[in-house]
């Protein structure tokens, strides 16, 4: 019963036991408790430091118990001052850490000005996305180009995604085709579409972006390399034209369940129309690939089939034939 008091209970049947005689020694004790003598030993010794225990008037060498009354009354007024210093250390503790987090701000070069912040490498990149994801409530809108997504972004996203999925947030992501033939992306894409996320795929896709609750963004510096960082804007006018820059790309994306249907007209998916109307344009191989987020091999493989296709023996043949048959 007084165990919420701090009481042992050893020490409460000792305590219970003196109460009802104050005159029993350690052995008395012992014997009608059936405590070993050291054990009856240790919950006085916690007794007198709870200070329901007082040195004996009629017995100098003995203790008497302190009345429930004045004995519990005590211990409660001590707690009560213990939690009262807790919570003035508490609250010394929060000023210092609110002190400290703004003089940190000062220091960082990642800070946030006029609704802008710039955040330079991978772990200031990471430790913003991990504030997003913490603070977004509604609905966080991602693009994800370059195909096939590293294990390390991939392994960095999960727990992220994890808790938005918990609490009920909207996940729309756009991948590229090419991220179907990479095991991993594909997987994780699929983890993303069982536990409530909407994942679709395009030929060629927007650099990347992150929109939470359509009211803060988060954009690469330079999409070509997005090591160098990123920018994070709040700016209404920045962030509603990523929004429809994604609304419409999504518009154009096929559901990850689904298959790249042929056109009708010209019997080709998406992803070779999309090769052809690069590399008419003057895109090299290479240039093309990373657009497609697809290997060089794989393209050359690809336009090597669709020259075939087309009966040509030059790249230059294979833009004209295709023109001609009203493919680009």
């Amino acid at each position: 019963m007084l165990q919420a008091l701090g009481l042992t209970p050893s020490s409460e049947a000792v305590y219970r036991a003196m109460l009802s005689d104050p005159l029993g020694g350690v052995a008395d004790l012992s014997d009608r408790l059936g405590l070993p003598e050291p054990a009856v030993r240790d919950a006085l010794d916690d007794l007198a430091d709870m200070r329901l225990l007082r040195a004996s008037r009629e017995n100098p060498d003995g203790l008497r118990p302190v009345s429930p009354e004045l004995g519990l009354e005590l211990i409660l007024r001590r707690q009560e001052d213990e939690l009262i210093q807790r919570q003035h250390q508490l609250a010394l503790s929060k000023a210092a850490a609110a002190r400290a987090v703004a003089e940190y701000a000062d220091l960082r070069p990642n800070t946030a000005v006029d609704g802008a912040e710039r955040l330079v490498g991978l772990d200031a990149i990471q430790a913003k996305l991990e504030v997003l994801a913490r603070e977004v409530s509604r609905e966080c809108l991602s693009v994800m180009p370059g195909g096939a997504q590293s294990r390390a972004s991939l392994d960095a996203s999960r727990p992220l995604d994890t808790d938005a999925m918990n609490r009920q947030v909207s996940l729309l992501t756009l991948y590229q085709d090419s991220a179907r033939n990479d095991t991993d992306t594909h997987a994780y894409a699929r983890w993303m579409t069982e536990h409530g996320g909407l994942v679709r795929t395009c030929p060629t896709l927007p650099p990347r972006l992150l929109v939470f609750d359509r009211e803060v963004a988060v954009v690469p510096i330079d999409p070509a390399n997005t090591r160098l960082g990123a920018l994070c804007t709040r700016e209404p006018g920045i962030v509603a034209t990523l929004v429809a820059l994604f609304e419409q790309t999504w518009a154009a994306a096929v559901p990850l369940g689904a298959d790249r249907q042929q056109d009708a007209a010209t019997g080709l998916t998406p992803g070779e129309l999309e090769l052809l109307t690069l590399l008419s344009g003057g895109l090299t191989d290479e240039a093309a690939g990373k657009r497609l987020g697809i290997s060089l091999r794989t393209v050359r493989r690809q336009m090597a089939a669709l020259m075939e296709r087309l009966g040509a023996t030059s790249r230059f043949e294979a833009g004209l034939k295709a023109a001609q048959r009203g493919w680009l």
